[in-house]
């Protein structure tokens, strides 16, 4: 399945994305830190995270600053390759495996995941940096749910 982006939604998207992934460990953290609050559930996966409550201890823990900005830096790499389904494709699907197989993480986090990223570019950069990217993050959200049907989940 080929990946529908036009030239123009291609470079809107990276524009868009690229405000935010210049801090990337730090939105990561903010990210990472807001699912954690809103969606405690989401903690039970990362067992040393456990004991954490607060945010501001959540955004001080190494862990969880390192998970942030694998989670960006993954995303980075996706949004390079907008424009090449099979280069998409071969960042996506391992990642879905690996989430699904071994770290058996309910794909519904995914989505979290994206809608908080785009609360967060809606908060610093407004609306339109939005919604340049919002179908770049249902195209994610859509890919890896299909990875998880493959392998049966």
């Amino acid at each position: 399945s080929s990946i529908m982006f036009s030239e123009a939604e291609v470079q809107s998207a990276r524009g868009a994305w690229e405000k935010i992934y210049v801090d990337a460990e730090d939105n990561g953290t903010t990210v990472l830190v807001r699912m954690f609050t809103e969606h405690p559930d989401t903690k039970s996966y990362f067992t040393h995270f456990k004991g954490m409550d607060s945010a501001e201890e959540m955004k001080q823990s190494d862990q969880i600053r390192g998970h942030g900005k694998r989670v960006f830096t993954a995303i980075n790499d996706m949004v390079q390759h907008l424009d090449n389904s099979e280069a998409f494709l071969g960042i996506v699907n391992p990642l879905g495996k690996k989430h699904a197989t071994q770290l058996k993480i309910d794909p519904k986090n995914f989505r979290i995941i994206c809608d908080i990223i785009l609360q967060l570019m809606e908060e610093k950069f407004g609306g339109d940096c939005k919604a340049s990217f919002e179908k770049v993050t249902n195209e994610i959200c859509t890919h890896l749910n299909n990875v998880y049907k493959e392998v049966g989940w």
